[in-house]
C-alpha cells in the first residue's frame, strides 16, 4: 500500500525526534499517583503537534484524538511507573533519559513511556498526513497502573462513558502482536488460633503453625493449577507474598495469622473460583472448617494527582482475543505492509490495562509495543530506538487498515 510506505519513511525520518521525546518522558519522575508533570508535558507535546484534542479526565489521564471518524480506536500507555529500588545496581542515573548507541535508557523507558512516545510519533504521522478516515483515533496516557492494573480505563469506560471500538496496549511486546494474557487478583486468608502464655503452649492453638502448614498447601495447589484448554495463556499460578503473625505479646502462642496472596488467572479461572479454592485448600491443610477461614478479596483506594477519590477490588479479568479476529488480522496486515513480514503473534506474561478493557468490559484488543518484557521493573532499564521507528509505524498504519 502507498500509505504503508508513506507511514514507514515518515516513522524514520522522526525517528531521532521520537527517542527524543522518550529522553524527555523518563527524566521526569512519574510514579504512580504522582505524574501531574510528565502528564502535563505530554499534553504540551500533542498540542505543539496539532492534535485535535487533548484533555486531562477525571483521575489524570491525558486523552488525545487526532480524526473525526463515527469509530473510536484507542492506543493506550500507562506513564506511572515503579521506584528505583537499590541504586547501587544502576550503571547511570535512572533518570537520565541518556539515548546511546541506539538504546534510551532510564527508569519506565521500557515499562512503559517507550510506546507513550511512539503515540505521540504517530499522532503527528496522522495529523501530517491529514487523515479523515472512519475512526477518531484517541491516544490515552494514563495513570496509576502500575498501583492498579486497568483502574484508570474502568474509569474512563464507567464514569466517563468513553468506550472504544477497539484497544490497543503499548506495554512492551518486543515488536510482537499479543492478543492475551492472564488475569490476577490479590486474596486475603486469615486464620485463627487461641492465645496462651509461651511458657505453656499446649494450652493454646498456634496461628503460626496454621498459617504454615496453609502456606505449603499453596504452594501444593500451585503445582495443582491447569491451563486454559488450548494452552494459550498457560496455567495460573498462586503466590504467598506476605504472611504476618500476631499475638497478645512476644511471650505468647499468636492467635491471629495472615496470609496475602497474588493469583494469575487463566483462560475460565475467575475471583470465586480462585477464592473457593484456597479456602478448600487452607481447610484442607489446618483442619478448620472453611466457614473459620476468612478469605477475601482487598480493594484498591487512592487519591490520584488531581485529588480525585475512586477505588475498585484488586480483580483483574483474564483476556483473550481469537486469531482470526478483526482487530488481530488488521494487526497483522499493518505490520506486513510496513515490514514485508508475518509478526510473530503473542501472549503477554504480565497484566496490562486491558483487564479492564477487554477482561471486564469485553472491548476487542491487541498488544503492540517497544522493549522487552524483561526490562520492566529491572535495573538499567533501556529501549530501543529501532523499536520505537517500528512501533509508531504500526499505530500510524493500523486505523487505515482496518478500514479495508
Amino acid at each position: 500500500m502507498e500509505i504503508s510506505r508513506k507511514i514507514k519513511a515518515m516513522a524514520e525520518d522522526y525517528r531521532n525526534d521520537t527517542a527524543r521525546v522518550l529522553s524527555e518522558m523518563v527524566k521526569i519522575k512519574s510514579y504512580s499517583s504522582q505524574e501531574e508533570n510528565v502528564c502535563r508535558a505530554i499534553a504540551k507535546m500533542c498540542e505543539g503537534y496539532g492534535f485535535d484534542e487533548v484533555r486531562f479526565d477525571g483521575l489524570g489521564s491525558v486523552v488525545a484524538r487526532v480524526g473525526s471518524g463515527p469509530k473510536i480506536l484507542a492506543f493506550d500507555a500507562h506513564i506511572d511507573t515503579v521506584e528505583t529500588g537499590d541504586l547501587a545496581q544502576w550503571k547511570k542515573d535512572p533518570f537520565s533519559g541518556d539515548i546511546e548507541d541506539g538504546l534510551v535508557h532510564g527508569r519506565g523507558s521500557t515499562d512503559q513511556k517507550g510506546g507513550a512516545a511512539a503515540m505521540v510519533t504517530a499522532g503527528r504521522i496522522l495529523k501530517e498526513l491529514d487523515y479523515k478516515g472512519e475512526y477518531s483515533v484517541y491516544f490515552t496516557f494514563t495513570v496509576m497502573e502500575e498501583d492498579c492494573d486497568g483502574m484508570c480505563w474502568k474509569y474512563l469506560i464507567e464514569e466517563e462513558n468513553f468506550k472504544p471500538d477497539f484497544v490497543v496496549s503499548t506495554e512492551p511486546t518486543s515488536c510482537r502482536l499479543t492478543r492475551g494474557h492472564r488475569g490476577r487478583m490479590e486474596i486475603v486468608a486469615r486464620l485463627k488460633g487461641v492465645s496462651s502464655h509461651g511458657s505453656a503452649p499446649e494450652r493454646g492453638v498456634s496461628a503460626a503453625y496454621k498459617a504454615a502448614k496453609a502456606v505449603l498447601a499453596m504452594e501444593k495447589l500451585n503445582d495443582e493449577l491447569q491451563p486454559d484448554e488450548d494452552n494459550f495463556l498457560g496455567k495460573g499460578t498462586i503466590v504467598v507474598s506476605q504472611i504476618d503473625v500476631k499475638g497478645p505479646s512476644q511471650c505468647a502462642v499468636p492467635d491471629q495469622a495472615m496470609i496475602y496472596l497474588d493469583r494469575r488467572l487463566t483462560w475460565g479461572e475467575d475471583a470465586e473460583l480462585a477464592m473457593n479454592q484456597v479456602r478448600k485448600a487452607m481447610s484442607e491443610a489446618t483442619g478448620d472448617p472453611e466457614s473459620e477461614i476468612e478469605v477475601t478479596m482487598p480493594d484498591y483506594a487512592k487519591k490520584g494527582w488531581k485529588g480525585t477519590d475512586y477505588s475498585q477490588e484488586l480483580y483483574f479479568p483474564t483476556w483473550k482475543i481469537p486469531a482470526d479476529h478483526k482487530i488481530v488480522q488488521s494487526g497483522v496486515e499493518a505490520y506486513k505492509s510496513l515490514f514485508d513480514e508475518e509478526p510473530v503473534v503473542d501472549k503477554w506474561t504480565f497484566s496490562t490495562n486491558l483487564v479492564a478493557t477487554t477482561g471486564r468490559h469485553q472491548i476487542p484488543a491487541i498488544g503492540f509495543g517497544p522493549g522487552d518484557e524483561n526490562q520492566a521493573h529491572a535495573p538499567n532499564e533501556v529501549n530501543r530506538v529501532s523499536d520505537l521507528e517500528i512501533c509508531s509505524a504500526f499505530y500510524a498504519a493500523l486505523p487505515y487498515m482496518l478500514e479495508k
